[in-house]
């Protein structure tokens, strides 16, 4: 399993890309997609919501348990991936493309994200 270099990782599973003007695009790892099973059932939060790092903002529901979603950042919502919403598969078959959850102007980054290579050292722990 590979996580792609340029996204960093927080340790609840959930990758963020750069900043393009101010919003990142979050979503969940290969990893915590594999460790759901098949997603099919997707809560995210709302355009306009404020998200706050480390808090749950949503929850993915899989055929063997439910689990919350954390925010890796903090700010505000700008985008919610309707597509997932609608076809939850998408969180498996395409976590960092397609599967792709919020987007969010981030306000305030915690200095606990993880580099790829850190991140696939915590998950093989």
């Amino acid at each position: 399993m590979s996580n792609p270099q340029q996204l960093r990782y927080s340790k609840e599973h959930e990758w963020l890309s750069g900043a393009e003007d101010g919003v990142s695009t979050v979503g969940i790892t290969e990893h915590a997609a594999n460790a759901l099973g098949d997603v099919v059932f997707v809560q995210l939060p709302a355009v306009g919501d404020t998200v706050t790092a480390g808090e749950t903002c949503g929850e993915l529901e899989s055929t063997k348990s439910v689990s919350d979603l954390y925010s890796p950042v903090s700010g505000e919502v700008v985008e919610a991936n309707q597509d997932v919403v609608d076809d939850p598969s998408l969180v498996n078959s395409a976590p960092f493309e397609g599967g792709w959850l919020f987007k969010v102007r981030v306000a305030e980054e915690p200095g606990d994200l993880l580099s790829s290579d850190e991140y696939t050292a915590f998950t093989a722990g």
